[in-house]
């Protein structure tokens, strides 16, 4: 995977060739070449890579990894402040609560963070107490809004009876 720094070198390359193109379409210019005015839009295009990639350079392309966290899949996404994640049945408290920082640093960026509403990321799983019945059980959810006890810049809420039932219903 890219990372900001392969961005920002692919970005000085793409600059000297646009600098190169650059100083091509005035030398066609000077010396009146007819396809001058094709360097002009080439010159452009290389201009509009080079800011495109520098602005690539900025954002972290990579995702954060905490330690005893599970995989799970984005479900829902309101581009603004509702986030569902689904985790499996069996997961446990300390796996969750290491999914949802996971979760939360990866999902909580600062465009849903200058919203008026409080981001929340859920994380549900599916049970199936009998056969063609499916229930959703939302097992904790993470809010950017500081921990005081913890000290945390995340609040993570677990509904422990929730998870209990998503527990044994994986373990029958």
């Amino acid at each position: 995977m890219l990372t900001p720094a392969d961005f920002l070198q692919a970005t000085q390359w793409v600059g000297l060739g646009t600098l190169a193109f650059a100083g091509l379409t005035l030398l066609a210019f000077i010396l009146k070449w007819g396809w001058r005015f094709r360097l002009v839009g080439a010159t452009g295009l290389m201009a509009v890579l080079t800011v495109g990639l520098f602005g690539l350079s900025f954002e972290p392309f990579t995702r954060a990894a905490v330690p005893g966290s599970v995989p799970f899949t984005t479900v829902f996404d309101s581009g603004g402040s509702q986030i569902v994640i689904k985790v499996p049945q069996s997961i446990t408290q300390t796996e969750l609560e290491a999914t949802l920082q996971q979760a939360a640093s990866n999902l909580l960026k600062a465009s849903r963070l200058g919203n008026r509403q409080t981001p929340t990321i859920r994380a549900r799983t599916i049970v199936h107490p009998r056969p063609g019945i499916s229930e959703l059980l939302y097992v904790g959810q993470v809010q950017p809004i500081p921990d005081a006890e913890t000290g945390e810049p995340v609040t993570i809420q677990i509904n422990a009876p929730q998870l209990a039932k998503a527990s044994a219903a994986s373990a029958a």
